[in-house]
């Protein structure tokens, strides 16, 4: 089986309301996902200087 191209790194919340960091692994791209309810928003995740957060690679999933 492919290893997944995104990986879950970080989770918050609890059961209605949750934010979680996914990465992308080809790009290290961190997106900062958020959901409450039946609404939810994914964006790229941005340092202090506006420019994307991006990890070292390889990226490993959070146990």
């Amino acid at each position: 089986m492919a290893e997944k191209r995104f990986v879950k790194t970080h989770v918050e919340g609890g059961i209605v309301t949750v934010s979680e960091i996914w990465v992308d692994r080809e790009t290290g791209v961190n997106y900062f996902f958020h959901h409450s309810g039946n609404a939810a928003g994914l964006t790229p995740l941005l340092d202090r200087d506006g420019k994307p957060v991006v990890s070292a690679l390889p990226i490993r999933e959070e146990a």
